[in-house]
């Protein structure tokens, strides 16, 4: 067998980050361990606590899962989704990961749709979200916006409707386990991994139960955190920016060298000097922030800090 072909009794590693999902965890593990009861192949079930302030951690350890194994990565504090769903793909051991959400929204009676898909030689199974009751009109439209802005600016296609909800095969989490970088955006790393890929089409659910942890602030930081880890065009539309600027400047003194000369109009145009001097003011002050951008990222990088601290395993075999 080669490293690419599934083993017939695979072990399928289903990686749940959550964070004060105490709502809706105990239905989560329900349906999951019903799911993994009706797989031929094993399963394991990880759960990643990102820091939760209610009980979500201490209802994943005491379900009774009737024999699926269950799994728990705790941090210590709150350290963010995408760094949750890193830990979960760190901690698991399977021949194939599933990565996906503890609020139901993405349903997990597809997955053994994307069993079937991977042993059928895909290293990559996406989830592509055809409907989406339940979500706002504006949710829908920043959402589609976003991947169109994304990918073009970014040097790696990126599937247009995709979450983080997909599987993929132990060759592809290898390769994510070795990239070290702070600003995660999984969903890109993933494209840039390459190897085969391909989607699913499913129907979204509304959430169970439970607020959204995603608000407007976090996702226009997890829009820049995707925009800005996969592309440095941000950086050369400054530098467009800079050159349009330039040449305007250039036009505008020829302008006024011309008024000088050639008429006696010299003293008026303190409109036209505000708005220049406004324009080429908030030009400047994008471009430093895309730069300060970039900059505090490479700062970031260079502490070496780890990714996250644990503070507890629960439910894994002695190392």
């Amino acid at each position: 067998m080669d490293q690419g072909t599934p083993p017939a009794q695979a072990t399928i590693s289903i990686v749940v980050p959550c964070y004060n999902e105490a709502k809706v965890i105990a239905e989560t593990l329900r349906r999951l361990v019903a799911l993994a009861k009706g797989l031929q192949d094993d399963v394991e079930l990880i759960f990643v606590d990102d820091g939760s302030s209610d009980s979500t951690r201490e209802i994943v350890k005491s379900y009774d899962s009737d024999g699926i194994p269950v799994r728990l990565v705790g941090f210590s504090r709150n350290f963010g989704h995408q760094i949750a769903v890193s830990a979960g793909i760190n901690a698991a051991k399977g021949d194939a990961l599933v990565l996906i959400d503890a609020d139901l929204q993405d349903p997990p009676e597809i997955i053994p749709e994307m069993i079937r898909k991977w042993r059928d030689g895909y290293e990559v199974v996406y989830g592509v979200r055809t409907e989406r009751p339940g979500e706002s009109m504006f949710k829908l439209a920043t959402a589609r916006g976003f991947y169109r802005l994304l990918n073009e600016f970014s040097d790696v296609p990126i599937p247009f409707d995709t979450g983080d909800f997909r599987l993929m095969s132990k060759s592809v989490a290898d390769v994510l386990r070795a990239m070290p970088e702070r600003d995660r955006f999984l969903r890109g790393m993933v494209s840039w991994v390459g190897f085969r890929q391909t989607p699913l089409p499913y129907k979204r659910a509304p959430r169970f139960a439970g607020e959204t942890k995603y608000p407007l602030a976090k996702m226009v930081r997890f829009a820049v955190d995707g925009i800005l880890s996969f592309s440095i065009k941000p950086l050369q539309l400054s530098v467009s920016l800079g050159m349009t600027c330039a040449v305007m400047a250039v036009l505008g003194i020829a302008y006024a060298l011309y008024l000088r000369i050639f008429t006696d109009i010299w003293v008026e145009g303190w409109t036209a000097l505000m708005i220049a001097v406004l324009f080429l003011g908030g030009v400047q002050l994008i471009s430093v922030g895309i730069l300060g951008e970039y900059v505090g990222r490479i700062y970031s990088e260079s502490k070496g800090r780890p990714l996250y601290v644990v503070d507890e395993y629960y439910g894994f075999p002695p190392p």
